[in-house]
């Protein structure tokens, strides 16, 4: 049996660097991505007010995210996501929306929004998928739930 390696939250994320994106780039594309899912585009006064920031914070975001290639910006303009802009944020709408769901089903009812926020940026692919999977089978799955507000009612 090989031996484990244990880091700090910190140690994880350096061992990752330069493949992922900083949790507050992934927090623009996932907005840039709801946004342009109505009109097709956004603008920084959309994207700002959406995210509670200021406008000049949103647009050099905006402008790092244009360099690295998920977005198409112009200066006072409007924002589209490019194809990598697109399949990455609908990938993390999707992880955003998973964990929410997660979430919701095991009972969280306060400040649900934040402690998404808090675990989806720190969640793997492959356990953003065994949550999918996990929701599918206890949406199928009635009993348990019934099992659950049972012992959360006599836990009250």
């Amino acid at each position: 049996m090989g031996r484990k390696e244990f880091h700090t939250v910190r140690g994880y994320e350096l061992l990752q660097q330069g493949e992922a994106l900083t949790p507050s780039m992934e927090d623009y594309l996932e907005m840039t991505c709801r946004l342009t899912r109505i009109k097709g585009y956004t603008r920084i006064s959309d994207l700002a007010n959406a995210l509670h920031v200021q406008a000049p914070s949103a647009s050099r975001m905006v402008q790092k995210l244009a360099e690295l290639g998920y977005l198409d910006y112009e200066r006072y303009g409007i924002i589209r996501l490019t194809v990598a802009g697109q399949q990455i944020g609908a990938y993390l709408l999707q992880r955003h929306q998973t964990v929410e769901r997660f979430l919701r089903t095991i009972g969280v009812t306060e400040n649900v929004l934040e402690e998404t926020e808090k675990v989806e940026h720190s969640i793997s692919g492959q356990t953003l998928r065994c949550l999918q999977d996990l929701l599918a089978f206890l949406n199928r799955d009635n009993e348990w739930q019934q099992t659950l507000r049972r012992k959360k009612r006599l836990a009250d």
